[in-house]
């Protein structure tokens, strides 16, 4: 089975026997429809967060684009190529790229976040020191990708 007819079932609308759920990639009709919801409401987060300095941007569309790659093909394929929202999602398909705004903002948001759970929620020293190595790691990470694609002579992401 070719990765198209994975995705949004077989072409043409074939069907066989006891195939039923596999027609969607082994995902039923009422998961299928929960999916692009899910997909669609992602879609409208990260929209809204492209206004909002406090919401992610990419982390819902990279969401959306899971929920749509599991449920419809041509609305993974409408986001994957839309000249606005799909840039983001190709350069980190493509290269492993996260923006330097994206960046400076998710290690921004992880400290602050620390320092209120140290200063306001936590009663003890354990879940500090819990969500600020998570954090830290994740960080470690963020920052770890590159802010751009490599040029076109340089070597494909690794």
């Amino acid at each position: 089975m070719d990765e198209t007819s994975r995705i949004d079932g077989p072409v043409g609308g074939e069907t066989a026997a006891g195939t039923a759920c596999e027609a969607e990639m082994r995902v039923c009709a009422p998961v299928r429809y929960g999916l692009i919801a899910f997909g669609w409401v992602n879609i409208g987060l990260g929209v809204v967060g492209m206004f909002l300095p406090v919401m992610p941007t990419t982390v819902f569309l990279l969401i959306a684009l899971w929920a749509f790659s599991r449920s419809s093909r041509r609305f993974h394929h409408w986001l994957y190529t839309h000249p606005t929202l799909g840039r983001t999602l190709r350069d980190w398909h493509s290269h492993g790229v996260i923006p330097p705004r994206a960046k400076i903002l998710a290690v921004s948001m992880m400290t602050v976040s620390l320092f209120y759970v140290t200063l306001f929620l936590a009663e003890g020293w354990a879940l500090p020191l819990m969500l600020g190595a998570v954090l830290g790691a994740v960080a470690a990470f963020i920052l770890s990708r590159p802010s751009r694609p490599a040029p076109l002579g340089a070597s494909p992401r690794q």
